[in-house]
């Protein structure tokens, strides 16, 4: 009895510890949605509160009148993520496969990721290379390619799961049947990995929909702006719409500069926080089984 209340105790004492950190994660949420709908100079005098002192749609308005511009960024951004994120799971599948089978010089290829985990070329070097050598600057493929296309992390953790999850047995009867190494990853591995591809895709996909310094470092054409990069333009300078418009009367103009910024940051979110109940199993999943040492 006293060993049961004792659970009881912890038990209730954890969820009250997982309630308050839950509040405190969901709080700046709901105090960002309700800045979006405060009127500016309500929340320039009394500041953002979780109920809007006056409501105001005025810098939603703002951005459908600017709706050209921002949803141009905003298909920048989805065409990115997908090619990346889609591109970089292939990229990491492929070669974690290659270290799970110990193919030749496996050692010597995951010794060098390790060692791009510890060690990092650096901004000057990295931005001289893609610029000078592989001419992306000014392309989309500047915002694809440098950084984010794979990782040691995401590279280990399938390369476990493939160790660990996908039974030896299963693929020597391919091979018994005449399946070569890329049928056996395409037909085999990869239909039984899908909590583990969903765990590097969304993580991929977040890196992605998130991403602003590329389009610092190597964009000067504002028709390759993805959104995440246009809000960084309007937290710097909120005019940077009205400066950019494509509607000439709308050129200069005075814009809701604090509540444009919680609403772009809104519409920002949104896809991310639609998106991951779906993958969150998985996610869950995925991490777990793909973090055990094979």
């Amino acid at each position: 009895m006293v060993k049961y209340k004792s659970e009881r105790r912890w038990t209730v004492a954890a969820h009250c510890i997982m309630i308050f950190l839950t509040a405190c994660t969901v709080f700046p949420f709901l105090l960002l949605i309700s800045a979006s709908f405060t009127d500016e100079s309500a929340a320039i005098m009394n500041g953002y509160t979780l109920i809007p002192t006056q409501f105001s749609l005025e810098a939603y308005e703002y951005i459908l009148k600017e709706w050209a511009q921002i949803g141009h960024a905003y298909l920048i951004t989805i065409i990115v993520t997908a090619v990346g994120t889609l591109t970089g799971v292939i990229i990491t599948c492929m070669l974690a496969y290659g270290l799970a089978r110990r193919v030749p010089f496996a050692g010597i290829v995951g010794l060098m990721i390790v060692i791009s985990m510890l060690f990092s070329g650096g901004i000057v070097s990295t931005y001289y290379i893609y610029s000078k050598v592989f001419h992306i600057r000014d392309t989309l493929w500047a915002l694809i390619v440098p950084g984010y296309l794979t990782s040691a992390m995401s590279i280990m953790l399938v390369r476990n799961y493939f160790a660990v999850n996908i039974p030896e047995a299963l693929i020597e009867c391919a091979q018994i049947d005449g399946a070569k190494e890329l049928t056996i990853f395409a037909k085999i591995c990869l239909p039984l990995s899908k909590p583990i591809l969903a765990t590097i895709g969304l993580t991929q996909a977040l890196v992605y929909w998130n991403d602003w310094t590329n389009g610092l470092y190597y964009l000067d054409n504002p028709r390759l702006y993805g959104i995440q990069t246009v809000l960084n333009k309007i937290n710097e300078s909120a005019n940077y719409l009205a400066s950019n418009s494509t509607n000439m009367s709308l050129n200069g103009v005075s814009v809701p500069s604090n509540t444009m910024r919680m609403a772009m940051a809104i519409l920002g979110i949104l896809p991310i926080l639609a998106v991951y109940p779906f993958f969150q199993e998985y996610f869950a999943k995925g991490i777990t089984i793909g973090a055990v040492k094979g």
